[in-house]
């Protein structure tokens, strides 16, 4: 019997008739742990931060229905809680790189669902980014001309293919995959957006850093094109999509008081510096 719960925990235990059975992990934008249902059944309590940016997680996970993402057992919205089937905790980074780029670029075929009314469009996201690009001063140390790329770049990719939109997962890349019984890999913790499936791969890319140290520009075009390939996108737009991402990326750790903030903002600037030739 798991004991000092945090009250937000416990009062879901107690409501969905839930037997913690794991320890509760806390992460920046959500708390889980393993539970038993009252049938006996494994499952995981997750409740997100109402910040968390994860309002409609539910509503994405019931469209997937368990295809290709992690089953949705039961929810309430209004708690940010779900209920969802127990994993096992193996994910991709126990894959090479490129094999797990592959993995993701399969998931796409499931995940990619045709785009839901509820959710937020890429679009009217992408248009707030790019006020900021314009008024990030020259002096910035964001390269001006990576800056200006990343304007025109946007400004063309959500000019047109709306109706090319489905539902993106939003966050996908090696930690969001989870070995399951089902499926050989299922998805969880989608931030879920509506709009262009090329805007998927860019976390592929800052993801498990350290392992291209010696090597980056050719091991972020490894990746890139090992997940272009794999699920037959357009290499142009990718590469767009990527650059408009992780100058997004950039301007977030300037305005951030991480202690890390120089080693983030120099990755974001090599990987759209490698990405670009």
């Amino acid at each position: 019997m798991v004991t000092d719960l945090p009250p937000d925990i416990r009062g879901q235990l107690d409501e969905w008739e839930l037997i913690a059975d794991g320890p509760v992990i806390r992460g920046a934008a959500s708390t889980v742990v393993g539970v038993r249902t009252s049938e006996g059944a494994p499952a995981v309590l997750k409740i997100a931060s109402p910040d968390a940016g994860s309002d409609h997680e539910h509503l994405v996970l019931r469209r997937w229905g368990g295809v290709g993402a992690v089953r949705l057992l039961r929810a309430d919205p209004h708690r940010h809680a779900l209920l969802l089937e127990r994993l096992a905790p193996q994910n991709l980074e126990s894959l090479w790189d490129v094999e797990a780029c592959e993995v993701v670029a399969a998931s796409y075929r499931h995940l990619h669902v045709p785009a839901l009314p509820q959710l937020r469009s890429l679009s009217t996201e992408v248009e707030q980014w790019v006020r900021g690009f314009e008024e990030l001063p020259r002096s910035a140390p964001v390269p001006h001309r990576l800056v200006e790329q990343a304007v025109a770049s946007a400004r063309e990719l959500t000019s047109q293919h709306d109706d090319d939109a489905v539902v993106l997962h939003g966050d996908l890349h090696y930690r969001k995959l989870l070995a399951g019984e089902r499926m050989p890999w299922l998805a969880i913790g989608p931030k879920p957006v509506n709009g262009d499936p090329h805007f998927e791969i860019a976390p592929m890319l800052w993801h498990r850093w350290d392992e291209l140290e010696g090597n980056v520009r050719a091991g972020v075009r490894m990746r890139f094109d090992a997940i272009v390939d794999a699920a037959g996108l357009d290499e142009a737009r990718a590469r767009a999509w990527v650059l408009v991402r992780v100058v997004h990326q950039a301007m977030r750790v300037l305005t951030s008081q991480s202690a890390v903030g120089s080693d983030e903002f120099t990755k974001y600037v090599a990987i759209a510096k490698a990405v670009q030739g």
